[in-house]
């Protein structure tokens, strides 16, 4: 365990079985296919895709909501995949979920009240004077007040729901919290609101951030480092300017040519993906990316591609740079005999 690390993910996979019939082999879905990644503590750490790649999936399989089916998930040093179901509870106290639909994430029979003193209750937190006093004061950083406090989630617009969401992720003080998409359905007008909330938040309470998302523009204003996932797999990883300015992965280019310019009169250029992305019960061999890649090459069907380091923490998984890589080893071994 690397001290600077809060959170390791090795190898982590998640498949489910779906049984075809009585005499029908089951099809396996391969929704998170041995990704590993790190997470320094206080970044923003993203985990970036096209819906359905995995980015949720692997956000509530590292805090056990579903159960990883191989690899290791470490939080602090601590190997969760092997901790009893009492002590991963009393864990997540420490870790965290915002959810992507703010509406469906919060208990519509409950008021306000109730659904920020239940975390606290659960997790034996304080006394019920103290309780309150730390429910007011997380309401007040969130922009709400007391007068909402018995009020039901039917109640709030969207922005106001999700700060809702939030209070109740960070009422705990918790170390780590995944938001998945948490602004994605939100108005524009408030994602701003609510994504400058959560850096305030981070900042006042040193939290680290798994921050799941499709949204680039989001992503580049608030992260430190990403990964890209494609069909259950990360094929980039690096700092989130670095992989902005300089995108390696084919897939990743084309992901910010699709950025909207900031501009009318800003012109880019596109890069259009042909077709869809294939189903992960049954994904292409080789490179899973090759039946939509511009720049595919007979090897990309045939072998998965190694990650290649381009420094700094960046890297990738594309044919391209290792076929770069054996001409330069030829070349340089050619001007070694000649």
């Amino acid at each position: 365990m690397n001290p600077q690390f809060l959170l390791e993910v090795n190898h982590l996979k998640k498949y489910y079985e779906i049984p075809q019939g009585m005499f029908k082999e089951k099809i396996v879905v391969r929704a998170v296919d041995d990704i590993s990644f790190s997470i320094k503590k206080g970044e923003t750490f993203a985990l970036v895709g096209e819906s359905g790649c995995g980015k949720s999936t692997t956000g509530r399989t590292i805090l056990r909501l579903t159960e990883p089916t191989d690899g290791e998930v470490r939080f602090d040093g601590e190997d969760i995949r092997s901790l009893s179901y009492e002590k991963m509870r009393l864990l997540r106290s420490r870790m965290q979920m915002v959810f992507q639909d703010p509406y469906a994430s919060l208990n519509p029979k409950k008021t306000i009240r109730e659904i920020l003193m239940e975390p606290l209750r659960v997790h034996n937190k304080y006394e019920k004077k103290e309780r309150m006093d730390k429910i007011r004061k997380i309401l007040e950083i969130v922009g709400l007040s007391d007068h909402h406090l018995d009020r039901y989630p039917h109640e709030f617009s969207g922005g106001q729901r999700q700060r809702i969401g939030i209070a109740r992720a960070v009422v705990l003080q918790p170390d780590f919290i995944i938001a998945d998409e948490p602004v994605s359905a939100l108005d524009v007008s408030v994602q701003s609101q609510v994504i400058n909330l959560m850096l305030e938040l981070q900042k006042e309470f040193g939290l680290t951030y798994l921050f799941i998302s499709h949204d680039l523009s989001v992503i580049r204003h608030m992260t430190d480092r990403m990964a890209v996932m494609y069909l259950g797999k990360i094929i980039e990883v690096g700092n989130t300017d670095d992989v902005f300015e300089n995108p390696k992965h084919p897939y990743t280019q084309a992901l910010i040519s699709a950025i909207p310019a900031n501009h009318p009169r800003e012109s880019k250029d596109r890069i259009v993906l042909e077709g869809d992305v294939p189903s992960p019960a049954n994904p292409p061999s080789g490179c899973a990316f090759h039946p939509r890649c511009p720049a595919a090459m007979e090897i990309c069907s045939r072998r998965v591609p190694e990650e290649t380091d381009f420094g700094s923490g960046h890297t990738a998984k594309c044919h391209l740079y290792q076929m770069n890589e054996k001409r330069e080893e030829k070349d340089e071994h050619a001007v070694i005999h000649s």
